[in-house]
């Protein structure tokens, strides 16, 4: 038992340690704004979805929390998060360009207007299970730590697929390594992540798909 806490330890520790010396390059959105072709394939079309590992919408990033956008991409860049399209684009970032990136799209939320869904008593228990609500916030909009996400309003599918993705072990392409998601999501049947999702997805959100303008079909 020890042995274990001391591993864990071991492993908060470097995680705290990596992304407080990735917040320490300071980025700027206006650089970024000039560093995200990349990105807008994907992330700058209104519901565009993805096909692999199956199809789901790519999440909105725009009014993502900066930190945790710097979290993520270097989360693909050591594997801790494995998808072969974001890896490869993280591969290609310095730290720079990932700090200004992260600004550029953290500066483009939205304002909250829609009324929340309120949870049914299933997904209340579901909820107090998770203990979501102790990282993420009341809403899914003020996470505890600006290097956790927000993920209220985000696609429901998206949700799923990322809880999903913190079940799956031994797997050279799909997964994510994430010690404490690892062992919220694994006491979960996929039944009850698709709750939380649809859930969560209803919430009111600050973020949102930055369109590229080149994409908005029948406009000039």
């Amino acid at each position: 038992m020890i042995k274990t806490w001391t591993t864990a330890l071991a492993v908060v520790v470097a995680s705290v340690t990596g992304v407080a010396h990735a917040q320490a390059v300071k980025g700027d959105a206006k650089a970024g704004e000039g560093k995200i072709a990349m990105c807008i394939g994907c992330h700058g079309i209104q519901g565009y979805q993805a096909s692999f590992p199956e199809v789901y919408k790519v999440p909105m990033i725009g009014g993502q929390n900066e930190a945790y956008i710097v979290s993520a991409l270097n989360a693909y860049k050591k594997g801790e998060r494995k998808h072969p399209t974001m890896r490869g684009i993280a591969d290609s970032l310095s730290e720079q360009d990932i700090a200004d990136v992260a600004a550029f799209y953290a500066g483009h939320g939205k304002t909250k207007g829609a009324k929340p869904a309120e949870a049914n008593a299933a997904v209340t228990a579901l909820l107090q299970k998770g203990a979501c609500f102790s990282c993420h916030g009341e809403g899914f909009s003020k996470p505890i730590d600006p290097s956790y996400p927000k993920v209220a309003g985000q696609y429901s599918d998206y949700v799923f697929r990322a809880l999903q993705s913190y079940k799956t072990e031994s797997n050279p392409l799909i997964g994510r390594s994430n010690g404490v998601m690892a062992g919220i999501a694994k006491q979960f049947k996929n039944d009850e992540l698709q709750q939380l999702a649809k859930y969560i997805g209803a919430q009111e959100s600050e973020m949102q798909v930055v369109v590229q303008p080149h994409f908005r079909l029948g406009q000039k």
